[in-house]
């Protein structure tokens, strides 16, 4: 194997939108990659942004943000929203967007992306250049036709995904297998 350096390169990374408010209630969405599932119970995940976005401090005042996950149609403007900052520009009306505030927690959401999931701030740790934001999911969301059971269908949704190094945008792929189940061949070979 080639060493490449220390560098944020764990692939993929999710595209997420976040959803905030501005002090005067003005609707603010950002993308960010660098997200996760950080906790199953309290259902918690994990989004880290750096202090110099508006996002960073609307999510410090209002103790609350989405995590929005559009759909591969939605790519360009997922990536505009992540090109500039909501304090120079309207992103929902630029996009065409419409925010849907939220009945759970102070945030916003993108009503035309497939899923959300509404976060209540549990906890900011500073770690360098970021900040990462853990928040509790109070409700996730998910547009009917892309509802599998009581599960959100991937391959239906197509979220975009992010490969940090080479920066390029891709979907999900075929499903090639079930987790907690296609590791049973392995079990059975070391029996």
């Amino acid at each position: 194997m080639r060493s490449l350096g220390a560098k944020p390169l764990a692939q993929p990374a999710p595209v997420w939108v976040i959803g905030t408010y501005f002090e005067d209630d003005r609707p603010n969405m950002m993308t960010a990659a660098w997200g996760g599932i950080c906790c199953s119970d309290p259902p918690c995940v994990q989004v880290s942004l750096r202090k110099a976005t508006a996002t960073y401090h609307n999510i410090m005042r209002n103790k609350a943000f989405t995590v929005n996950v559009p759909s591969a149609e939605f790519m360009e403007k997922s990536d505009y929203v992540g090109m500039v900052s909501g304090k120079d520009a309207d992103k929902f009306k630029v996009t065409g967007l419409t925010p849907q505030k939220s009945d759970l927690v102070d945030a916003p959401y993108v009503a035309e992306f497939p899923m959300v999931l509404e976060c209540s701030l549990i906890k900011p740790v500073e770690i360098g250049l970021h900040t990462l934001f853990i928040g509790e999911i109070k409700d996730v969301k998910v547009q009917e036709q892309f509802v599998d059971g009581s599960h959100a269908d991937m391959a239906e949704i197509k979220p975009i995904i992010f490969a940090p190094g080479s920066r390029r945008y891709y979907t999900v792929g075929d499903q090639i297998g079930q987790a907690f189940s296609s590791g049973r061949a392995c079990m059975r070979n070391g029996e």
